[in-house]
């Protein structure tokens, strides 16, 4: 009955090569199984850019809004006007657009029967792309208008990823000093170039740690990577980069260098600190060199970001690293050993993470809890280390170091500073309200403090000072939940004791030397 597509002349196929990336898969849509099989027949071995058409059938309106509503990788909808209805191909239509939200499938809608829905109004109140008289649709007219669909689908495709990855790297752009989020933001510019250049996205973004001489071994990672990548990320490259690429990136000596073969790009990148970056994208497709300029740009501006994170870590270590010693200074002058202010550090940031703080909030706490006692910098040492019971003079000079460690560290406008002022002030502070210098009580008084003062009262208890001894972790346990609601905010007690062997980890790994 239907010989429509079968009389035309042969086609010439687009792309002939044997591919082994996803198919574009085509929906057809129609009561008639005739109309299935000579479709399928007339765009049989038709490849578009390497990729073959994959065809999927509904004989109704109702098996249409099944298969669609389960899958979002179809690129076309060969779709009939009457089935169940005279108007139900209509029906599917507003269905996709308006209830599946989906405006990237390409419609192309097909009738017999054109009385029944006139192509220009169609056209005009109804969002598809193509409207074809099946009695007029030769094989060519069809293959031209699947190839068309196709086209337009990809390029929306690559719009709409963009706009996703140009989101995440935003987003990402506003924290790019921390590694986590420079992963984010060069994820996103791989999948916007990958892309932009219409290539499957398998690309990795390896980066050379240590360049020194080859005999003391290279430190290399992939820093970033998509598609069939995704996975390594942080780990060595394994066999997903040839041996020799690799190979003759970490020899060569030269500033950079691009190479494009058909099917892979190769770009060597190498920032004023010596520190070198190689971009590695494969694709099933043809890769032009009017790719180049692109691909080259991409890898140095990634290149550039790592370098600016590598003198910002630099300097965060650094800044990290002046508070160890000055925490470490305080201890040492009270007779404590600085392990105890790595122990509260580690310590607070497994409760701030459990209690649920965010991750920059564990960050700052993690740094600014070893400044809870700087203060005591200012309490004279035959007070500070006084072995027997202090007088009730001698205690109220003794509580003074919580409002001098908060004037010391209060001037200061970097957050962690901030942070350390806020612990110094307020972690001997008591949920009831007892608790000096300001008697705050409950969530007046800040999660820092609370946190940073049960990990304090926790560590120094099991811990030997000039006077008392080590109480065990069962002695300590017992007063602490003795106290939970009156000293402790009893919610971060029951996350001590969920996850108090994590916290004995923690005191064995950083245990007293003495």
């Amino acid at each position: 009955m239907y010989d429509f597509l079968i009389d035309d002349v042969e086609i010439d196929q687009t792309d002939d090569t044997n591919s082994i990336s996803p198919p574009w898969n085509i929906l057809i849509v129609d009561d008639e199984q005739s109309v299935h099989d000579v479709t399928r027949f007339a765009l049989d071995d038709v490849s578009f850019e390497g990729r073959e058409l994959n065809f999927l059938s509904a004989l109704s309106g109702k098996e249409a809004k099944d298969i669609l509503s389960a899958r979002e990788d179809i690129a076309i909808v060969l779709l009939d006007v009457v089935m169940e209805t005279d108007t139900e191909g209509l029906k599917v239509t507003k269905w996709i657009r308006e209830d599946l939200s989906n405006s990237l499938i390409r419609i192309i809608l097909r009738t017999g029967q054109p009385g029944q829905a006139p192509e220009k109004q169609v056209i005009v109140d109804y969002d598809i792309n193509d409207y074809k008289n099946k009695t007029e649709l030769t094989s060519q007219k069809l293959f031209s208008s699947v190839i068309s669909g196709i086209r337009s689908y990809r390029d929306l495709s690559a719009l709409n990823q963009n706009r996703i990855e140009l989101k995440r790297v935003i987003k990402a752009s506003a924290h790019i000093f921390k590694e986590r989020y420079l992963h984010e933001f060069t994820n996103g510019a791989l999948f916007q170039l990958t892309s932009l250049l219409y290539l499957e996205p398998n690309a990795a973004l390896v980066n050379s740690t240590g360049i020194a001489a080859l005999e003391t071994g290279h430190k290399v990672k992939v820093v970033a990577a998509i598609g069939e990548y995704q996975s390594l990320v942080g780990e060595e490259p394994g066999d997903i980069i040839p041996k020799t690429v690799l190979d003759q990136w970490l020899d060569n000596t030269e500033s950079g260098y691009s190479i494009i073969n058909p099917n892979e790009v190769i770009v060597s990148f190498t920032t004023d600190d010596n520190h070198k970056s190689l971009l590695y994208l494969h694709s099933h497709k043809l890769i032009t060199e009017d790719a180049k300029n692109l691909i080259e740009l991409f890898v140095q501006n990634i290149a550039i970001a790592h370098e600016n994170l590598r003198l910002w870590q630099e300097v965060e270590e650094t800044q990290n690293e002046i508070i160890s010693m000055l925490s470490g200074a305080v201890e040492t002058r009270s007779k404590e050993t600085g392990n105890h202010i790595i122990r509260v550090s580690k310590i607070c940031e497994l409760l701030a993470q459990k209690y649920g703080l965010s991750d920059d909030e564990v960050y700052a706490i993690k740094l600014a809890s070893p400044l809870h006692d700087i203060g005591k910098v200012g309490i004279p040492d035959v007070i500070l280390n006084k072995p027997g019971k202090h007088t009730p003079e001698e205690w109220e000079i003794m509580k003074t170091h919580s409002e001098l460690g908060a004037q010391v560290l209060s001037d200061s406008k970097r957050p962690i500073i901030q942070s350390g002022a806020i612990i110094a002030m307020q972690h001997h502070e008591k949920w009831d309200g007892s608790g000096y210098p300001v008697g705050l009580s409950g969530t007046d008084i800040h999660i820092f403090g609370r946190i940073t003062g049960l990990a304090d009262v926790f560590d120094a208890l099991c811990s030997k000072r000039c006077y008392k001894h080590a109480w065990t972790v069962e002695e300590t346990m017992a007063l602490i939940h003795e106290q939970s609601g009156t000293h402790f905010d009893p919610d971060l007690v029951k996350l001590l004791q969920d996850n108090l062997s994590v916290v004995l980890e923690i005191q064995n790994q950083y245990q007293d030397k003495n």
